[in-house]
């Protein structure tokens, strides 16, 4: 019988469904992370609307789809919904607290990167 990856690398799942550390709370269980290999990625490139009704967190998804245009004319296109992700307050909380994480590293990492291309001058033109 196959093993699923959380077997095999023996991890449990680190947090409950709150984002409280998995000790905080010894009526909940104990997790782990199966992967589902055959799940299906969505492509989106904005995000819609947010939507909280008290009870749950409804994020939507967007892509962009460009209609064909004549030349000179302007440019149009339409928004589809691409998905639909609805969490439950505990969820929605977990995911704003690690995306202000990772919005920290990646500010971090571009201030790093300014002073490197603030040192550097222009690029050498090639003459004399």
């Amino acid at each position: 019988m196959a093993k699923d990856k959380a077997d095999e690398t023996g991890k449990a799942v680190g947090a409950t469904a709150t984002g409280a550390p998995a000790d905080a709370s010894a009526t909940r269980p104990k997790l782990r992370y199966q992967d589902i290999p055959d799940l299906h990625e969505t492509f989106a490139d904005s995000i819609g609307q947010w939507i909280f009704d008290g009870q749950m967190l409804r994020i939507e998804f967007t892509v962009t789809r460009l209609d064909p245009s004549a030349s000179g004319q302007p440019t149009t296109g339409r928004l589809l919904p691409a998905a639909r992700m609805v969490l439950t307050p505990a969820c929605a909380i977990q995911l704003i607290r690690q995306s202000q994480q990772l919005l920290a590293a990646l500010e971090k990492v571009a201030a790093a990167q300014q002073p490197a291309a603030a040192g550097k001058g222009p690029a050498p033109s090639g003459r004399s």
